[in-house]
């Protein structure tokens, strides 16, 4: 009867193992609802492609109901998109969603909208119709606390402002304000500090500041009302992150008030992260996961120096904590040692903790303190043939050159099964941990072009063309236009652009043998240098 058994089980095995012969057997042409933040390419385009990868269909509502921008009339449409929504609900095995899009039409729409308290809590309250019309569909909801820039900005541009007009001028001093009043209540201010603070509350207009506070208070309770239905059921999971922030501001001050008032209901159902860009594919990721009953183990190291301890810049929290809450979103489970891991990640930040921006001139391919040491540890995983996730957060908006060299010099660049390198240090790792834990569900021919996703964008255009563009490039184009609202240059721009990352990668990117990498194209799809939609063709 045992040996029965044991045959049985064989020919089980060896039948699941000829009938799952691709990645697109995997999801199974199983329908995902994907509503995402605006349609910048990380958020619509990037993301989605992880999941068609594993054989899911996802539908997604046409993109111009979705935030395609920063001016007034390309904010998105909430309207259209809960019409949409609604009508094609029916046909999905689950649903992720942006509470940004849905309330306010986009991300940028969340910062500067004019609606009324009662206009966004009626369109909150459709989330509790749509669990009770659909009682059995696992629905993800996302969503950003608003952001708190550091920096006044009429310094970077007075054109498409994602941000009040107010900010232009006023930011900075919004900025420090709402830091020393963070502090206050934190571990309290000193004398110096209280007359500070009440000298920059007097130098922004009172108009301004009751509109910012305003905006952010109805925002502020919206997400207090989803917390509320998180905690009734209304959603599978529901994932708050606060938007660019730092370690004393406004975005911080309601990150910690909003994860108190939730904090009931359990990191298995809610959380507040820091980030933005990268939660919607943390949502999309856990959908996945849930639907193949896949918890994926995922193992940490760090370089040498502050390591986990390092708060990069944007965030209000130690790289560490990040972690540990995106790898919780995805429905993941950290473990200590990396044989046992489904991905391995390789944090790779500066010994002293400090973030350097891409676009800097100490952005160079010569090794500085740090590399060495980081190599180290890599090259030991990948002897032991772990897979192994290079998180390059050293730098943020793009890669860090001198990293990027060693990859191509000790031919790893294809060796590792995901890399991340392109905005803020936890978009970076919180999309790479997202994308990374399905890879092992991917054939080898799908982990190389997400890799070269991100090569092409993260390290050929975000570390090096787009700054030679925004260094004086952008002007050789004819027409009316510039970095923030591209106009009549764009498309002698996007040839420009598509030439430059060909030719970076033909020097840079060391294909694995029998492939070839044909017809880049480049786009701005928001009429603007700072983020670019690159496509391309993998042949084998």
């Amino acid at each position: 009867m045992n040996k029965i058994f044991f045959l049985s089980l064989i020919l089980g095995l060896i039948i699941f193992s000829a009938t799952v012969t691709s990645a697109e057997d995997i999801g199974n042409g199983k329908k995902i609802i994907y509503i995402p933040t605006d349609s910048r390419p990380v958020n619509f385009i990037q993301t989605v492609e992880v999941a068609e990868r594993l054989g899911y269909e996802v539908l997604m509502p046409p993109e111009i109901f979705l935030g395609t921008g920063a001016n007034t009339e390309q904010l998105g449409n909430p309207e259209l998109l809960w019409d949409w929504l609604n009508q094609n609900v029916s046909n999905a095995d689950s649903a992720v969603i942006s509470i940004d899009a849905m309330l306010y039409g986009s991300l940028v729409g969340s910062r500067k909208h004019e609606l009324p308290p009662e206009e966004i809590l009626e369109r909150a309250k459709k989330f509790e119709q749509l669990r009770k019309e659909n009682p059995n569909l696992p629905i993800y909801a996302f969503g950003t606390i608003m952001r708190t820039p550091n920096y006044n900005w009429e310094e970077i541009t007075t054109e498409n402002i994602p941000e009040s007009d107010y900010y232009g001028r006023y930011g900075l001093k919004i900025f420090q304000y709402t830091a020393l009043k963070d502090k206050e209540e934190v571990q309290g201010i000193s004398a110096a500090e209280r007359k500070e603070m009440e000298r920059l509350k007097s130098e922004v207009p009172e108009k301004a500041m009751q509109d910012w506070f305003g905006r952010r208070a109805k925002n502020y309770n919206a997400s207090k009302y989803l917390v509320d239905l998180t905690r009734n059921g209304a959603f599978q999971y529901f994932l708050l992150s606060g938007d660019d922030s730092a370690f004393f501001c406004q975005t911080n001050s309601e990150c910690r008030h909003l994860r108190e008032y939730g904090a009931d209901i359990g990191k298995e159902k809610f959380q507040v992260i820091s980030g933005a860009d990268e939660i919607g594919m943390l949502m999309l990721s856990r959908a996945i996961n849930n639907d193949l009953h896949y918890v994926p183990f995922v193992s940490i190291g760090y370089n040498v120096g502050k390591g986990a301890d390092t708060v990069p810049t944007f965030s209000n929290e130690k790289i560490s904590e990040s972690l540990e809450s995106a790898i919780i979103s995805v429905g993941g489970l950290r473990v200590p040692d990396p044989e046992n891991a489904d991905l391995v990640l390789a944090i790779h930040t500066n010994p002293n903790g400090k973030t350097v921006g891409a676009d800097s001139k100490k952005n160079k391919t010569k090794p500085h303190t740090g590399i060495g040491s980081y190599m180290q540890m890599l090259k030991g995983y990948l002897k032991k043939d772990y897979p192994v996730g290079v998180v390059d957060i050293s730098t943020s908006n793009g890669a860090d050159n001198a990293l990027m060299q060693r990859l191509k010099k000790d031919k790893l660049q294809f060796k590792i099964r995901a890399y991340g390198g392109w905005n803020t240090a936890t978009n970076t790792s919180g999309f790479l941990i997202g994308a990374g834990v399905l890879t092992n569900k991917m054939t080898q021919e799908d982990i190389y072009s997400l890799l070269l996703t991100r090569y092409l964008d993260d390290w050929a255009y975000q570390a090096n063309i787009r700054t030679q563009i925004n260094n004086g490039l952008i002007w050789t184009i004819p027409g009316e236009g510039g970095l923030w609202g591209l106009n009549e240059k764009q498309q002698g721009l996007e040839n420009l652009a598509s030439n430059l990352i060909s030719e970076f990668a033909a020097k840079n990117i060391f294909l694995p043998q029998g492939y070839s990498l044909k017809n880049i194209q480049a786009r701005f799809p928001w009429s603007r240098t700072f983020e670019s939609e690159i496509t391309f063709d993998l042949e084998n």
